[in-house]
């Protein structure tokens, strides 16, 4: 089992240990997405000006967006595999069953042959 890790990041320039079992590494790419996300609404004309439990709830918001986008993407790769799978499957069946169709014709060849 490993072990806590634990780690300072800056998110929208405040100091925050996280902790967890992911990597170090991980933790700050997690924070690293925050801020570029945070970054993102600040640059929207307004933004700013509005309460700060607004732009909480839109940076969750913008989070949340984003993590239903990358689920319905995931579905959607997932699908694709499946039926890729699928048609996988049934060109090697069809290549199964082509190469004991010639495996029969060569034999059916040789018996010809050999009967002259």
């Amino acid at each position: 089992m490993s072990s806590r890790n634990y780690t300072d990041v800056i998110i929208a320039g405040k100091v925050y240990t996280l902790g967890g079992y992911e990597s170090e590494e991980y933790l700050q790419r997690v924070a690293g997405y925050l801020n570029g996300k945070n970054a993102e609404l600040r640059r929207i004309d307004g933004f700013l000006r509005q309460p700060s439990d607004y732009q909480n709830v839109m940076l969750q918001l913008n989070v949340a967006d984003d993590y239903f986008k990358a689920m319905a993407r995931l579905s959607e790769l997932e699908s694709q595999t499946e039926s890729q799978a699928n048609e996988i499957y049934s060109l090697k069946h069809q290549l199964v069953t082509a190469q004991l169709k010639l495996e029969e014709m060569k034999r059916e060849l040789e018996e010809k042959k050999q009967k002259r």
